[in-house]
């Protein structure tokens, strides 16, 4: 019923996500949805720990063997490619908090964090600012990603060669450090 949700999501948009629209997809009444989940917070909140999930494994294959700029390039493409082919089911990470140590969507962001810490090994940044270092990879992958999958970028240049020039200036930026 998650992955259904999910695909759903993908599809119409996380916003428009509802118990009765995936009762309607699943071809069962509303009610029943709720021998499987507690409501619309709950199957959001087990959307976003798939979507973690998938992501982390996505990038953490990605960056195998890779050290330095290569892995950089590999993780940020893994993660662009996920969140283009799934945006429904990203936007369910936006903002999700855990509940607690045990709720899945914890663990998967922390595979997920641990995934793009990996890439930062290759690079001589400091401890202290690795949290920092962090929240730029994100906040670069994230912006361009969620951009393109909004069909954000309308004019002529081509969208994968402005995302190796995002990679470019990441990668400079890192070593810079």
């Amino acid at each position: 019923m998650v992955a259904a949700g999910a695909a759903l999501a993908d599809e119409t948009g996380f916003a428009h996500l509802t118990m009765g629209s995936l009762a309607q997809r699943l071809g069962v009444r509303t009610p029943s949805l709720y021998k499987h989940v507690a409501g619309l917070e709950d199957l959001n909140r087990r959307i976003a720990a798939l979507a973690l999930s998938q992501a982390a494994d996505a990038v953490g294959a990605a960056v195998q063997g890779y050290a330095g700029r290569d892995a950089l390039a590999a993780a940020a493409r893994a993660f662009r490619a996920f969140v283009v082919e799934h945006p429904g089911r990203y936007a369910a990470t936006i903002g999700v908090e855990p509940s607690g140590p045990d709720d899945p969507a914890a663990a998967a962001g922390q595979r997920l964090l641990g995934a793009f810490t990996a890439v930062l090994r290759g690079y001589e940044i400091a401890e202290s600012d690795v949290d920092h270092a962090l929240r730029l990879l994100r906040s670069l992958c994230h912006g361009f990603a969620t951009l393109q999958a909004a069909d954000g970028f309308r004019w002529s240049a081509d969208i994968d060669e402005s995302f190796e020039w995002l990679i470019a200036f990441a990668d400079r930026g890192l070593r810079a450090m």
